[in-house]
């Protein structure tokens, strides 16, 4: 996929000394958790992403050419209890995830990825705990069959009041005249 790198990040990256990060923000619906890969807090955009330091590890980030559905795996370690009740309170999955890359000299990461979370482990220790997230890209979608029917019945069962299939019944049989004379 052809991405368009800010000038500011690619004069970062050709610099003799390259001080890179990654950034993941995960979206619950009561409210976003953002870490990224340094030490203290970091502002990117309008938003706040609390240091993980090296207890954040991302694993299975490529650059595909096709349209082939790929995955993820985030684990964080050394997790405080507090975001283990999060994780086992909220619901998280198909909830959207990105991960960012940029340099600690600008403020202009580029999106590496984005999905959507699937399914989590944590392995919980003493004082701290290990959470392991797979996110899946929004690709998966694609691959999978769909449920939904093209009915007047299924289509009320989704957006109830909508009229939009109401008539195929009355279209099935009907004689259409197009582009001739009727006789």
């Amino acid at each position: 996929m052809t991405r368009t790198v800010p000038s500011a990040l690619l004069t970062a990256l050709s610099q003799p000394e390259v001080y890179p990060f990654y950034a993941v923000e995960m979206v619950f619906d009561t409210a976003p958790v953002r870490f990224w890969t340094g030490y203290g807090d970091r502002t990117i955009g309008f938003d706040t992403y609390l240091g993980a330091g090296s207890l954040i590890g991302i694993s299975g980030l490529e650059e595909v050419n096709d349209l082939s559905a790929k995955n993820i795996k985030l684990t964080l370690s050394a997790v405080p209890q507090s975001l283990v009740s999060l994780a086992l309170q909220e619901p998280y999955q198909r909830r959207i995830c990105k991960v960012y890359f940029g340099t600690t000299d600008t403020d202009a990461p580029i999106e590496v990825f984005s999905g959507l979370m699937n399914t989590m482990s944590i392995e919980d220790g003493g004082d701290s705990s290990v959470i392991t997230l797979t996110v899946e890209s929004k690709l998966v979608r694609l691959d999978k069959a769909s449920n939904w029917r093209y009915t007047e019945a299924n289509h009320q069962s989704r957006h109830a009041g909508d009229t939009f299939f109401s008539y195929v019944a009355d279209l099935q049989d009907k004689d259409i005249l197009w582009g001739r004379v009727k006789a």
